[in-house]
């Protein structure tokens, strides 16, 4: 039964996070500096921890802890053609925008590391993925679709229409505790090694509810009390045919192919109005998820004369969130049992690659470098969807500071990123699009121990429109917006 398809379209919010910048699972705004230019793959500073954790052995022996705070808002819009929506009674026709809105308003993140002689011991705290709320106060448009599907094939008995409410909300944090010790081999070349921990937490809520059906007469009446007058009607014309049939047989005469046929066609509409029936209240769902993983870390940083070069890499981080849901029964269809109660359900952190170059034609002024690798295809999602990637996702990073005074400190910065999508990968409940970002922002010493940071950080998105295969009056394009603002504060003791 394709209304079955209803539950799939709710759950599959799975994306609907606030990931900010890097892959398609992970974020790399980690600091302010990032922020204000994201090409940090090679930058000396204490957000290197997360970034170039090898090259933070070269700061200044001591203690030196950054907080850092982040307010992200995000949109994400969807514009949805099907004929079947033209059934819809807020709907203009056959085109209908969806939009959901992800507010993160408390994006933390920690560094910390504490260098003595040849030493560094570092520690990160950050949301390295998801990181806030997404909601869509209509639902989608795969779901209500499907309900004017529905419609559509209820017109025999009488359905001209439908209305309804769509409501659906993902939540998603992924909390990264980052352990591990850089040791400088020379006066230029220094070595990281370490571990993160991850720990992944999501609810998922959604809720259809209000359904009605619109009749010849312009009135609508709720879903129930039409499945029952229905169910009524093809009882009634059950009863006739099994009558016409029971006379054929009583007097020895073949049954009509044509009356044969009437009965399996009203019997299949009887199973269908059953199975519809459990829908008539509409459909309320709640999903629990939780995981922890770890994988290692392993950083180096080479400087020669006014150039610095920089690697890290991170091994995947395997994740099989559990499963705590009001769905109970194994269903037909997979996006369904996805959320089942009990289930572990895979969303690995792919392994990153990123490599970085610093120059200094001046002293007070540092051009920045980088590449970032996302090794999505290695990974395993939900159903393998990582196999429906065209290619890995790449980042390309560009940006430059400047100490204005002794004080004053201004950057600015940008990044590409490009992803293997596919229309089989592309849905409306989980995607992303390529994008070009801009980030700028300063820094102030505030004191000898003490520098304050600001940055502010957009993404520019393009849309992406797919087509169904099955249907060409059926598509989609997909779009977002991204703004993030950041304050931080440096402590040097």
């Amino acid at each position: 039964m394709k209304t079955k398809t209803i539950l799939a379209g709710v759950m599959l919010a799975v994306a609907a996070t606030t990931a900010q910048a890097g892959g398609i699972l992970t974020n790399t705004n980690q600091s302010i500096d990032f922020l204000r230019n994201p090409a940090r793959d090679a930058a000396i500073g204490l957000d290197g921890v997360y970034f170039n954790p090898a090259g933070v052995a070269f700061l200044p022996q001591g203690f030196h802890l950054g907080f850092n705070w982040q307010y992200a808002h995000q949109t994400r819009t969807i514009t949805s053609t099907n004929p079947d929506l033209a059934l819809g009674r807020k709907n203009n026709g056959d085109t209908k925008i969806f939009e959901g809105v992800a507010d993160a308003p408390f994006i933390p993140s920690l560094q910390a590391a504490w260098n003595k002689n040849n030493w560094s011991l570092q520690f990160n705290f950050s949301v390295p993925g998801g990181g806030g709320a997404c909601e869509y106060s209509d639902g989608l448009g795969s779901f209500e679709s499907t309900v004017g599907s529905i419609a559509r094939q209820l017109q025999p008995l009488g359905a001209q229409g439908y209305d309804m409410d769509g409501y659906m909300q993902g939540r998603q944090y992924y909390f990264g505790f980052q352990f591990g010790s850089a040791y400088k081999l020379n006066d230029n070349l220094a070595v990281y090694g370490g571990l993160r921990i991850l720990y992944g937490t999501a609810t998922y809520r959604a809720k259809i509810s209000n359904i009605m059906v619109k009749l010849a007469n312009d009135q609508y009446v709720d879903f129930g009390s039409f499945l029952e007058g229905a169910a009524t009607t093809v009882d009634a014309g059950l009863d006739q045919v099994n009558g016409g049939i029971a006379q054929y047989q009583a007097a020895n005469m073949p049954v009509p192919e044509a009356l044969t046929q009437q009965k399996a066609t009203l019997e299949g509409t009887k199973g269908s109005l059953n199975a519809l029936q459990k829908y008539s209240e509409g459909v309320n769902l709640l999903c629990n998820q939780s995981s922890v993983g770890i994988a290692p870390i392993l950083g180096v940083d080479y400087r020669i004369g006014k150039f610095n070069f920089a690697a890290k890499y991170e091994f995947k981080t395997e994740i099989h969130m559990k499963n705590e849901s009001t769905v109970n029964k194994a269903s037909e269809i997979a996006a369904v049992n996805k959320f089942r109660d009990g289930e572990e359900v895979n969303e690995d952190q792919p392994a990153q690659l990123a490599v970085g170059a610093m120059w200094s034609p001046l002293d007070v002024v540092r051009v920045n470098a980088g590449w970032h690798h996302y090794f999505d295809k290695d990974a395993t999602w939900y159903n393998n969807s990582q196999n429906l990637l065209d290619h890995d996702t790449n980042e390309f990073l560009l940006g430059a500071e400047w100490d204005v005074n002794n004080r004053v400190t201004i950057s600015l910065g940008g990044q590409i990123t490009r992803y293997g999508l596919t229309d089989a990968y592309m849905n409306d409940m989980s995607f992303v699009v390529n994008s070009y970002s801009l980030g700028f922002g300063t820094n102030f010493k505030a004191s000898e121990h003490v520098t304050l940071k600001a940055g502010y950080f957009q993404t520019n998105y393009t849309n992406y429109d797919r087509v169904s295969q099955q249907d060409p009056l059926i598509s989609d394009r997909f779009t977002r917006t991204n703004y993030v603002l950041g304050l931080g504060c440096e402590m040097t003791f």
